[in-house]
């Protein structure tokens, strides 16, 4: 609306009469009421959806952004639009806006979507399953931790043990994992502003000077270790039957615990330090965020704190934390080894020892009482199994801690969204520096290379398989024409590079292709980095292996297309700054999602599109590619500005030798042998010529004159 204000006056204060006058009627016509009223409407209606019970909507608040919701008297909850509380910026560089419905208990009450911009859902799979995935936070609470997968665990969605596993959205992986981050995030401000029973505490952090060597007997008695021991008899007391009802658990031995465990803030120097050692305590605060703390928990007994098949480095299923009734997100760190163990003196031995991180949503305020919470799930027999939860009260001491200097929200005090991606796909990120590391020394030593034929052809059909199959379809690592534009509205709107790193496969394709694009220009990234550019080289691979006729498109004709993919990119940029909308629709002029993201399982038009351009690619060399891609167009723009000229030319080139020209299916080579690198896709099918001494007519030449040298010299002898 500001904005909106800002250019009628400007118009009013600028434009002629005719137009001033058209700005007042526009500014009137914007202030009438019954325009308000029909939003305003709009948005009852949503929220009466979200609260079906609702009698009362009030207004949105002034101090804080919620529509109170009550029936008659009583307070039903708060509705809320979630970029008033977070703007977490999309896949596509918007936020995800959404109307969110919470209860006075923290529970959701439903979710909306008001305005998005996700391409995998406008133009791809379609918007019902980002639908199906925001309809799974009904009824269930802040207090609980939310996984996100991409397929259902029935298994540990039933295990009860604060952890429910929402069922992802495959090839839209980035966009829910945003949404469910918003919706969190956001919800979790809005209790702590608007629930009591949500309201945190002073934050506390941990005194930095304090310290004083103390034995392991010490720390117990000042309450420095925690310990929760449960007796077999409160177990199955618990449980509702006696131990040996369940096979899968030893026989206890007289005296022995159900499970008698041990925790230790380890975030505090005096307790760090005495458990590990100065060096001990500095490597396990090492790589560590100045928010993020640990929490070691040792356990011997009948039950432990993990499972014997707990996988280092995860979340434990067994064990939880509790605070301010939220759960508290627990992972291992997998530290303890040879050079990282506890040392302090007189501690005894234990059968599981785990240095934990915690953070989350709502992060962990050591100052505040919190709940460790033991889940567990003992089969009876294959088909039968019980369930039991036990809780212990969990507080540290308070001469341990100091009031913070600044309280961080908990967006400072939980890691970032792509953090977690790009340690989820470490293996593919490994793989694809390591090809890209292959495929740099390559083109650096090309001259070397260029000089075996066999191996450079057998190399680049290699790579060119590795790029549509592993960086393609396994690992998505298509760029698209919409990145461009994404990054051009964040650069308009203020950069934020979070929003670039939830990808980070496309992050180091696009940092890659940056770097190279002012090195090769734009050949390295189309000729051997673009999933559906090596599509189409197989396309003609076919074509000449049925013996079908390539047509070549006259010089006249090819300069002439080759300004259409320039036309297509900036009308799609200016489109984009008008309407992201728009832009989105009409980026669908690169077949790459159809093709690459959605593995041709789509809507019937795009997918004979998609496949019509590759049929035409049988018959005229990436047809796409050369004429209709605006990916390709904005790198060619940018190639523009490289350094170096890698691909040589001699005297002969052009003149009389046309032999590369007529060999460059691209098109990319002129008929006087100079090289159009805006066009040029590094095939390095022009380099291969030039060192081959059957083909090159430099070299003929050479060879013809060194063997006449040689007879007149045995003639003359």
């Amino acid at each position: 609306m500001l904005r909106h204000l800002r250019v009628i006056t400007i118009i009013t204060l600028r434009g002629s009469r005719m137009t001033r006058l058209l700005a007042f009627l526009l500014l009137f016509l914007m202030l009438l009421p019954g325009a308000r009223a029909e939003l305003t409407d709009q948005r009852r209606a949503l929220i009466k959806d979200l609260f079906p019970k609702a009698t009362r909507i009030e207004d949105k608040q002034a101090d804080y952004p919620v529509y109170p919701v009550y029936q008659l008297h009583q307070l039903l909850g708060y509705a809320y639009e979630s970029v008033d509380i977070s703007d977490l910026p999309g896949y596509s560089g918007r936020p995800i806006q959404l109307l969110i419905g919470i209860d006075p208990d923290g529970r959701f009450t439903g979710v909306h979507v008001l305005e998005h911009h996700e391409p995998v859902f406008l133009h791809g799979l379609g918007e019902q399953p980002m639908y199906n995935f925001i309809d799974q936070y009904t009824g269930r609470s802040l207090t609980e931790h939310i996984v996100v997968e991409n397929k259902k665990n029935s298994e540990h969605a039933e295990s009860g043990n604060g952890v429910v596993y929402f069922d992802g959205v495959t090839s839209a992986t980035i966009s829910v994992i945003i949404i469910n981050d918003t919706i969190l995030s956001s919800a979790l401000k809005v209790a702590r502003n608007k629930l009591e029973s949500f309201a945190q505490a002073p934050v506390m952090q941990p005194r930095p000077d304090l310290y004083e060597p103390l034995t392991w007997q010490q720390m117990l008695d000042r309450g420095y270790v925690g310990r929760w021991q449960l007796s077999v008899d409160d177990a199955e007391k618990q449980l509702g039957r006696p131990l040996d009802s369940y096979p899968s658990l030893p026989e206890a031995k007289p005296g022995e615990p159900f499970t008698d465990i041990y925790y230790a803030y380890v975030s505090s120097p005096m307790i760090g330090r005495n458990l590990f050692g100065d060096q001990g305590y500095r490597r396990v605060m090492d790589n560590l965020r100045p928010s993020e703390q640990v929490l070691v928990v040792m356990s011997r007994g009948l039950i432990h704190h993990v499972p014997d098949n707990f996988k280092p480095g995860t979340v434990p299923g067994r064990l939880a934390l509790e605070q301010s009734e939220l759960s508290v997100d627990l992972r291992d760190l997998n530290r303890l080894d040879g050079d990282t163990h506890m040392q302090a003196p007189g501690m005894p031995g234990f059968e599981r020892a785990n240095l934990f991180k915690m953070g989350g949503h709502g992060g962990f305020n050591p100052g505040a009482d919190a709940s460790l919470v033991l889940n567990l799930e003992l089969a009876r027999n294959p088909l039968i199994s019980d369930s039991a939860t036990f809780r212990a009260p969990m507080t540290l001491p308070w001469g341990l801690f100091e009031p913070a200097a600044v309280q961080a929200s908990p967006e400072d005090s939980r890691r970032p969204a792509w953090v977690g991606l790009w340690q989820d796909r470490w293996l593919s990120i490994a793989v694809l520096v390591v090809s890209l590391t292959v495929l740099t020394l390559f083109f650096a030593r090309q001259r070397y290379f260029s000089r075996y034929p066999k191996l450079v052809h057998r190399f680049r059909w290699g790579f060119l398989f590795f790029t549509l199959f592993y960086i393609g379809f396994y690992a998505q690592g298509q760029l698209s024409v919409t990145n461009i534009f994404t990054l051009l509205l964040s650069l308009w709107d203020g950069f934020k590079i979070n929003m670039f790193l939830l990808d980070p496969v496309i992050f180091i394709l696009w940092c890659y292709t940056f770097v190279t694009l002012f090195i090769w220009g734009r050949g390295l990234f189309c000729g051997w980095l673009c999933p559906f550019g090596a599509l189409q080289e197989m396309a003609s691979w076919l074509g000449k292996k049925l013996r079908i006729r390539q047509r070549r498109v006259p010089e006249r004709w090819h300069r002439w297309l080759i300004g259409l993919k320039y036309v297509i990119l900036g009308s799609l940029v200016i489109t984009a700054f008008n309407s992201l909308t728009m832009a989105e629709q009409l980026a669908e002029v690169e077949p790459f999602k159809t093709s690459i993201t959605l593995y041709f399982w789509r809507y019937w038009p795009f997918v004979a599109y998609a496949v019509g351009l590759l049929v035409i690619g049988v018959f005229v060399h990436k047809f796409f590619c050369r004429y209709l891609c605006p990916l390709g167009a904005g790198l060619a723009v940018l190639g523009r500005l490289r350094l170096f000229s890698w691909l040589e030319r001699i005297d002969l080139c052009g003149n009389p030798c046309q032999l590369c020209t007529r060999k460059c299916e691209i098109g990319a080579i002129r008929s006087n042998g100079a090289i159009d690198y805006n066009e040029c896709i590094q095939c390095l099918e022009c380099v291969v010529i030039l060192r081959d001494d059957n083909q090159c007519v430099a070299r003929l030449v050479d060879k013809k004159q060194a063997r006449r040298a040689e007879i007149l010299a045995v003639n003359v002898g």
